[in-house]
């Protein structure tokens, strides 16, 4: 029998920010200790990896089923070996299928993309989770309206997935301010730590043993408590919401409070 799987949200840090030199020089240690102990916390080895990604929006869903997905390096002004890194984990184009059909079985429409390779919302943080990139993955699109009640829905109909072995993967962050990021970076954050308060609220909702009320406050996030301070626009909170959907009773656990670059970032599991 195959073990179920959990549902994730990991936070995929800034950039390549794992694989170069930061000031302070411990910047981003505990969301890389984070990943590196992933699998360890897993109840057996994942089949494959489905990852939904902040870098990703179509117009409708749509599922890589490309065989042999490159690496897309969408990050810029990063030092030159960052642009170098490797990650050779194989897609899985049979997979690709059976998430179309879940997705249009409950009414999604899904394109497939045979050419699409792997973000940095995927290579980054599963280069550190996964080194070995032995385990087939599949990317999933966010849709570009980044309507919560689609993106819940879509994680309802992959839920089945987790009973065959599949890792459901969503990459963000749970701060995502990028104009404040930078001036933290640039030495202009103070000692403050922004998003205490929408990490304080999501931490709530997503850990409520009301389950069904915890998918209907994710629908109406951005009516929390400095939701849009923390992220002025959703796509890199959205996949939490296909993370929460593909739940479905199972309770959410926080496994991740980090304060880096004068923000706070979460992750979150199910099962």
């Amino acid at each position: 029998m195959t073990s179920r799987m959990p549902t994730l949200f990991i936070p995929h840090g800034g950039g390549p920010c794992f694989f170069m030199d930061w000031n302070p020089p411990d910047a981003w240690d505990r969301q890389r200790s984070f990943l590196e102990n992933l699998s360890a916390g897993l109840p057996a080895r994942p089949r494959a990896l489905l990852v939904i990604s902040g870098h990703w929006e179509e117009a409708a869903f749509t599922v890589q089923s490309n065989p042999s997905p490159p690496l897309i390096f969408d990050y810029y002004g990063f030092p030159a070996h960052t642009y170098e890194l490797t990650w050779p984990a194989r897609g899985d184009p049979a997979l690709a299928g059976r998430v179309r059909e879940l997705l249009q079985d409950a009414g999604l429409g899904c394109n497939l993309d045979d050419r699409r390779g792997y973000d940095h919302g995927v290579f980054v943080p599963l280069k550190v989770a996964f080194p070995e990139a032995d385990i087939p993955c599949v990317q999933l699109s966010l849709r570009s309206d980044l309507d919560p009640e689609a993106h819940l829905a879509a994680g309802r109909a992959l839920a089945p997935l987790r009973d065959e072995g599949v890792l459901i993967i969503g990459s963000g962050n749970s701060y995502h301010n990028m104009s404040v990021l930078m001036q933290s970076m640039r030495g202009g954050g103070g000692q403050q730590i922004h998003g205490m308060a929408f990490d304080r609220w999501l931490t709530e909702v997503v850990t409520s043993a009301d389950t069904k009320a915890r998918d209907r406050m994710l629908a109406e996030w951005d009516q929390a408590p400095g939701a849009r301070d923390s992220n002025p626009r959703e796509e890199h909170l959205i996949p939490l919401h296909v993370a929460a959907g593909a739940a479905g009773s199972d309770r959410g656990q926080k496994t991740l409070e980090d304060h880096v670059m004068g923000a706070v970032e979460s992750a979150f599991r199910f099962g």
